[in-house]
């Protein structure tokens, strides 16, 4: 048994929190003051909706700014947020959004109907750049205008139809839209600030920085200091504001797992976006344990670049993923705490079952990886795969490194790679496989499945399939019934694991350690945080011991 005490500094917390001393902790402190301190993974992309394509990102973003509904935290459903309220057409492809009397940006000026058509404009404009721009293809013409088919955006189905009324025609009824607008990528922004700074599709502009950035959530930003923090601060032009119980967040970048927990113990943080692998069992065994976990809707997988030696022969691809045996990954490296994954979409969503072609069948991989002419791995031109750091990536990559070394004779070389540099060789293809994760946008089938078209924002593979396409984007959407859209996706998902161009690993599980003092942080499948419900009341700051 081992215990930390507040007085413990830590070099590696000094440089998150610049020094520590006997004095008070940050989580005495801000529960006295409505402070959360909150750790965030990585040091952010950036704070542009239409930019960034990240989780890091989505947690300050959300907190800064609103879309047109904003998501209850315990049921998931959509809520009033920029819109006070709206309404469907007898045939579901019509919506009219009523704007926030009281909505106002930071600065005080109102938030109209006007601000989201030219936001949806620009988030679909091809010289954007916009990676999450197919999340607003369900509107009519958004695809064609995004992928350069037609030229004009009024063709785009949004209108003002006053300063108060939006309109958005779909393409077909969409039963998740409503999803959708809680999504950072449906946000809009400040057109006068944006413009200020450059064009209006000019990316990483400093129109996001302290002092420039205006934005209509909950917070503002206050202070950003890379690499150190982001703090937030209470926006009292929020149109309810009233209903905000914190007054500040601060969010840390705590890629290093293993100090964000020591961080946690002693009470420096009020959350962490991460548990180290290691410590599952002993937090789990824990009575009034901070850990909590909970079925996560989102699948770890590889990337395979299709495009690149040796990767473009879809029999290596089939060996790799045969040589991986999930069942022992997930019980001996995770601590059980997730389930193995043989497709994209997780089991259950929605009551959608995804195929299962393939099991662990390493011998069936060494005949494929001989019929591609590496014999033994004789041959092999080997093989890197890049992962952004983090110790449970590491261990993850590790692990799989030597199951291909034990089942096929192959060497695989392993980079971690900061997270903006992993992001940018991901969304350049600038890789041969390369670890990711997707999270449900919203809980439905096709917010994994539509990640593989053609030319997808996301769609870092080279994978490309006409009748793929056809079935998400054409003959899925208009199914007469849920079993009959279900169908679609089982036939389209059987054709994208049929090529392999992803190796799934395993389902996600959330796993975080929270403060008891934290109150409105309920788990939830998507691992949603909705900052407008989160309070902090004034416990007494225990030891955490761990056997």
């Amino acid at each position: 048994m081992y215990r930390f005490v507040h007085v413990l500094c830590l070099v590696l917390m000094a440089a998150f929190l610049g020094g520590c001393s006997a004095g008070e902790s940050n989580v005495a402190q801000g529960n006295r003051d409505g402070i959360l301190h909150f750790g965030n993974g990585s040091e952010p992309q950036g704070l542009d909706p239409h930019v960034v394509t990240g989780v890091p990102e989505s947690k300050i973003i959300d907190a800064l700014f609103e879309g047109l509904t904003r998501k209850n935290p315990w049921t998931l459903e959509p809520e009033p947020g920029a819109a006070a309220s709206w309404e469907f057409s007898d045939d579901r492809r019509v919506i009219t959004f009523h704007m926030q009397p009281e909505g106002r940006w930071s600065n005080g000026d109102p938030v109209t109907a006007h601000d989201f058509v030219w936001s949806w404009r620009r988030a679909l404009d091809p010289a954007m750049g916009n990676l999450y721009a197919y999340m607003l293809y369900p509107v009519e013409n958004a695809e064609a205008y995004a992928t350069g088919k037609i030229d004009d955006p009024a063709l785009v189905g949004v209108r003002a139809l006053d300063d108060m009324t939006l309109e958005v025609t779909l393409n077909a009824p969409t039963p998740y839209f409503l999803q959708l607008m809680d999504h950072y990528s449906s946000y809009a922004v400040h057109r006068e600030t944006v413009e200020r700074f450059g064009k209006a599709t000019d990316r990483f502009t400093r129109w996001t920085r302290v002092g420039n950035i205006v934005t209509n959530g909950p917070f503002q930003l206050q202070n950003w200091e890379l690499n150190r923090r982001i703090v937030v601060e209470r926006n009292p032009h929020y149109w309810d504001n009233d209903a905000v119980y914190l007054n500040g967040i601060v969010f840390y970048p705590t890629e290093n797992i293993v100090s964000e927990e020591r961080m946690f113990r002693v009470h420096q943080l009020h959350y962490t976006a991460d548990v180290p692998l290691n410590k599952i069992p002993a937090y789990r065994k824990m009575a009034d344990t901070p850990f909590v976990e909970a079925p996560y809707l989102g699948t770890y997988f590889y990337l395979l670049n299709t495009e690149r030696p040796p990767l473009d022969d879809v029999r290596v691809r089939k060996a790799l993923s045969l040589a991986v045996d999930r069942e022992a990954l997930t019980r001996n490296v995770l601590y059980g705490s997730n389930n193995p994954a043989y497709a994209i979409t997780p089991p259950g969503t929605l009551g959608y079952q995804p195929p299962q072609l393939f099991t662990h069948d390493p011998e069936e991989a060494r005949r494929l990886l001989a019929e591609a002419g590496y014999p033994g791995g004789d041959g092999w031109p080997g093989l890197e795969l890049i992962y952004n750091t983090s110790e449970s990536h590491r261990k993850i990559a590790v692990a799989l490194q030597q199951m291909w070394k034990d089942a096929l004779n192959i060497t695989v070389t392993l980079s971690n790679q900061e997270w903006k540099v992993y992001l940018d060789s991901v969304s350049q293809m600038n890789f041969q496989v390369a670890r990711r994760g997707w999270i449900g946008d919203y809980v439905d089938p096709n917010n994994f499945l539509d990640l593989y078209i053609t030319d997808g924002g996301n769609n870092n593979t080279g994978f490309s399939d006409p009748v793929y396409d056809e079935l998400i984007l054409q003959r899925a959407p208009r199914a007469a019934t849920q079993e009959a859209r279900f169908a679609l996706f089982h036939e389209a998902e059987t054709r994208l694991m049929e090529q392999m161009p992803i190796l799934p690993i395993y389902t996600y599980a959330s796993k975080h350690l929270v403060h008891p003092s934290v109150k409105g942080l309920p788990p939830n499948l998507m691992d949603f945080v909705n900052v407008k419900y989160i309070h902090l009341e004034d416990v007494p700051l225990t030891e955490f011991e761990l056997e």
